[in-house]
C-alpha cells in the first residue's frame, strides 16, 4: 500500500489555496508596505549595505514568484520604497521554484532558491551582495523591547526549534530512511 508524503499533501493544499483564495488588493499592499519597513530596518543596521544601495538610487527591482509580484525602488538614502505598478523595472528576479514546501525546505537547509535574472547585471550583483552579507539580528531588536536575558533565552529556544525543524524536513543522506 502506497502512503502519501505529508509534503505532497501540503503541496496540494498550497496549490488549491493559491488558485482559489486570493487576498484583497488592500491586504497585498499593506503586506508589501510592512515588508519594505522590515527590509529598511535591516538595511539601516548595515551602513555598507545602505552605501551600496544609494549608488543604485532610482533603480527598480521586480521580485516575482508564482502570481505574486513585488516592485521596489532604491532611494537616494540607500533604502527601499514601493515602486508604482506601471514603473518599468531595471531588474527582474523570478523565483523559479513554484513549490512553497520546496522553497521552505531549501531555506531551512541554508540554500538559496533558484532565481532567473533579467536586466541590469550590476544591480543584480548588488542585490546578491545584500543576500550574502546582510542579516537581521532579531535577538538585538528583541533585547531592546524585553531586555538582554529574556531575548537571549527566546533566541536560544527559537534556534533549537529551528534546528529540530531542519532535521525533520531535511532529506536523509547516504541511504538512511
Amino acid at each position: 500500500m502506497a502512503t502519501q508524503s505529508p509534503f505532497s499533501l501540503l503541496e496540494d493544499v498550497f496549490q488549491k489555496l493559491g488558485t482559489t483564495l486570493q487576498p484583497p488588493e488592500w491586504a497585498v499592499q499593506e503586506t508589501q508596505r510592512r515588508i519594505v519597513l522590515l527590509l529598511n530596518h535591516v538595511l539601516m543596521q548595515e551602513p555598507e549595505a545602505m552605501n551600496r544601495m544609494a549608488r543604485q538610487k532610482g533603480r527598480v527591482v521586480l521580485f516575482h514568484w508564482r502570481e505574486f509580484q513585488f516592485k521596489l525602488q532604491l532611494t537616494p538614502a540607500g533604502l527601499l520604497d514601493l515602486a508604482a505598478a506601471d514603473t518599468p523595472s531595471d531588474l527582474t528576479l523570478s523565483v523559479t521554484e513554484a513549490s512553497p514546501v520546496a522553497l521552505m525546505q531549501a531555506a531551512l537547509a541554508g540554500d538559496k532558491p533558484a532565481v532567473r535574472i533579467e536586466g541590469d547585471v550590476q544591480l543584480a550583483a548588488e542585490i546578491n551582495w545584500l543576500v550574502d552579507h546582510v542579516r537581521w539580528d532579531i535577538e538585538e531588536d528583541l533585547a531592546r523591547i524585553i531586555g538582554d536575558a529574556p531575548a537571549h533565552g527566546l533566541a536560544q529556544a527559537a534556534r533549537r526549534a529551528l534546528d529540530t525543524l531542519r532535521q525533520w524536513l531535511t532529506p536523509k543522506r547516504g541511504g538512511q530512511a
